[in-house]
């Protein structure tokens, strides 16, 4: 009669969503109760709601909307701007709202990019009165779906080249042209549209996603970011009134305006998904057990986690204080550059580090590095990609330009 061998295939069931808050330069002593309770919000969300569908989502490449509008219920999405009959929420508590979600899933941060960062902000800043009452709370309640739609097929890093038109017609617009990487612009309300004016100048304007002419177009096949989705938007005389344009854009000067305001955003966003394939590594190197022993017991596994940390106690300093810098008024183009460029690389060595160190299970989705690990390269890029963001550090260096 044979005996019955356990041949040891239970693997332990990794665990690796539990927030590790490392802060060995103590830069996060002294945050006030009311900025730690926008962080301790978006960290509940992250564990009761979006920690246990997120992978499917993510997997199939569906794009959660009902979480899109619980982000506004929770109030999570105004990434700092003032509504009205909304309380105060500093930039602080912003950019940790951020990081938070940011280490739950880039998608849905992402989601926030778009809506308070870009979409709310553009109306805020640029918008009339009648604009801002109409859209402001409805965006920031999740109630209604914004996007931001300046990028376009053959105009990215050079965005300030955008070719969409706008043509005044008596007391209309007619908007001609495409747009492209534009996320909700397949599924949302309202788009704040950058086009070019009769007098050559970009202006901004907003337009109904139901409008005659307008058809937006869900990208697929992309490989980061898959539970949000960008769309390719046509613009085929598209009719606006007048009352559609936004009376603060007169110029690429008020976008970049919004831009570099989110580029603190971004880089916050870099350093939660950082800590998140930080929190991976350690959770599955005190479990996993190859050659006997723990991963944890190998001095070459400690000497990467010790690497991560550094990297981590980084970007924690140098965002803290850039966040601080603009608190005051005084971070200026260059230095918020630096802070994405600084951020973004770093989660991306990072991400490769800790995908590495999981051998074959990185690359499942249950474990969590390799969506960060693709994710990260999205964010790498957008709102401007490591080179243009070398080219506005060095230009603040030398004096010299080097764009084209």
């Amino acid at each position: 009669m044979s005996q019955h061998v356990s041949l040891g295939t239970e693997e332990p069931d990794y665990q690796l969503w539990e927030p590790i808050d490392p802060d060995v330069s103590g830069v996060f002593k002294g945050i006030s109760s009311d900025d730690l309770a926008y962080r301790d919000r978006a960290r509940a969300f992250v564990q009761d709601e979006l920690r246990p569908v997120i992978a499917g989502y993510w997997d199939r490449a569906e794009y959660p909307l009902h979480l899109a509008k619980r982000l506004g219920e929770l109030d999570l999405i105004r990434d700092g701007i003032d509504v009205p009959g909304f309380p105060e929420q500093s930039l602080l508590a912003a950019v940790l709202t951020t990081m938070e979600l940011s280490r739950g899933d880039g998608s849905i941060a992402t989601i926030v990019g778009v809506q308070g960062a870009l979409a709310l902000r553009s109306i805020a800043y640029c918008g009339s009165e009648e604009q801002k009452d109409r859209w402001l709370a409805p965006l920031a309640r999740g109630e209604e779906l914004g996007a931001f739609a300046l990028t376009e097929p053959t105009h990215g890093s050079d965005s300030v080249s955008l070719e969409t038109r706008a043509r005044q017609d008596g007391d209309e617009y007619v908007i001609d042209g495409h747009k492209k990487w534009i996320g909700s612009g397949s599924v949302g309300d309202v788009a704040v549209v950058w086009a070019r004016g009769d007098d050559g100048q970009v202006q901004g304007f907003l337009v109904p996603q139901d409008a005659p002419g307008y058809t937006g177009t869900t990208i697929e096949g992309k490989m980061s970011l898959r539970a949000i989705w960008q769309a390719h938007i046509e613009f085929a005389g598209v009719r606006v009134g007048a009352d559609a344009k936004m009376p603060g854009a007169r110029s690429f000067k008020d976008t970049a305006r919004v831009l570099q305001a989110t580029r603190l955003g971004v880089a916050w966003g870099a350093l939660g998904q950082a800590q998140a394939v930080y929190e991976t590594a350690v959770h599955y190197s005190k479990q996993r057990q190859q050659f006997g022993r723990l991963l944890a017991a190998s001095p070459i596994v400690q000497n990467r986690l010790a690497e991560m940390l550094s990297q981590l106690t980084t970007l924690q300093t140098l965002l803290m204080q850039l966040t601080r810098a603009e608190e005051a008024g005084e971070l200026s183009g260059a230095g918020a550059s630096l802070g994405k460029y600084t951020a973004t690389r770093t989660a991306r060595q990072m991400a490769a580090n800790a995908r590495d160190l999981l051998g074959g299970n990185g690359i499942l989705l249950e474990n969590r590095a390799a969506r960060h690990f693709a994710d990260i390269e999205a964010l790498h890029t957008y709102e401007g990609t490591e080179t243009v963001q070398a080219l506005i550090i060095g230009r603040e260096i030398t004096g010299i330009s080097a764009f084209a």
